[in-house]
């Protein structure tokens, strides 16, 4: 037997259902259950029935499916290796010392941070919804963390003041993206549409001919009539897009706009990790019961937002 048809076998077995995020390695996304970005994975933790969820996928979201449903195991395959480093830029300390220097101030986090720095927050977001969180609020002054680069995103759709926390705050991967690299695959691809996540710097960002979140650049190439399209995010996307577009009989060019985009915590899981996490039900996600009452008020205030 192959060992996605026992993985299959196990998660039947143990009504388990398989969340994987699109930069996760192409054979994990294939034998997932759903796909999607961060706050796909956020709705579908909380709509499932399964009785365990295994998160491939960095810590903070395996914590996210834990907060949301409290009652149910949540496994991560490997737990050596993913966490998020920008999702621990923000502790719960600095967020102490920004609460003092602005205590009207709500603090929006990203949902890529620690349970403690959710429990923490006033609201989460993703960044496909963070500018549309932050213009739900009545505050004209907020704190935002811990990615700058979406905290620039957000400032140029809001009126609002936003305060970027922390100073420099942001993705390694998406950092690596320079104008000289679109240049360059401007000049060779010249029809392609530039599609770029908001963890991108903001030179990036204001050259794009769309920024979206990694589930918004999905919708763009599967309805757009463009063929060309150069991507600027983790390359694990190239995957997901190749995969949806397989399903419905289309063809697309796809340039990553770096090939060494890569999140080397989101491909620290492989199928071998992913069977061993079903066969003997670890890693498990385990949190203090006051962080999950805190961290899920500020995650169900972002779903309420329509």
């Amino acid at each position: 037997m192959k060992i996605e048809e026992r993985i299959k076998k196990l998660k039947e077995e143990k009504n388990a259902i398989i969340l994987a995020h699109n930069y996760q390695p192409k054979e994990i996304q294939k034998i997932a259950d759903f796909l999607g970005d961060s706050l796909e994975l956020c709705i579908k933790a909380k709509e499932t029935d399964a009785d365990i969820i295994v998160f491939c996928g960095v810590d903070f979201m395996g914590e996210s499916a834990k907060i949301l449903n409290p009652e149910k195991k949540v496994l991560i395959p490997e737990i050596e290796g993913t966490q998020c480093p920008m999702a621990h830029q923000l502790p719960p300390e600095i967020i102490k010392q920004y609460r003092k220097l602005y205590p009207e101030a709500p603090l929006v986090v990203y949902v890529n941070t620690t349970a403690e720095t959710k429990a923490l927050a006033d609201i989460t977001c993703t960044s496909a919804n963070a500018d549309k969180i932050v213009n739900s609020l009545k505050e004209d002054l907020v704190l935002f963390g811990p990615d700058n680069n979406l905290a620039y995103f957000v400032k140029k759709r809001t009126e609002k003041k936003v305060i970027a926390i922390p100073e420099g705050g942001g993705c390694y991967v998406h950092k690596k993206f320079t104008l000289d690299d679109l240049k360059k695959l401007k000049r060779e691809y010249p029809n392609a549409k530039v599609l770029i996540h908001p963890e991108c710097n903001p030179e990036l960002q204001d050259h794009a001919d769309h920024i979206a979140s990694t589930s918004g650049i999905l919708k763009i190439v599967l309805n757009s009539e463009d063929e060309e399209f150069i991507i600027g995010t983790e390359v694990g996307m190239i995957n997901r897009l190749e995969i949806e577009l397989e399903k419905i009989g289309k063809k697309k060019k796809l340039i990553p706009l770096r090939k060494d985009a890569i999140c080397n915590e989101m491909k620290k899981i492989t199928l071998e990790k992913l069977e061993k996490c079903l066969l003997e039900e670890k890693y498990e996600i385990k949190l203090d019961k006051e962080v999950i009452k805190k961290a899920k008020i500020a995650i169900e205030k972002m779903l309420e937002v329509k």
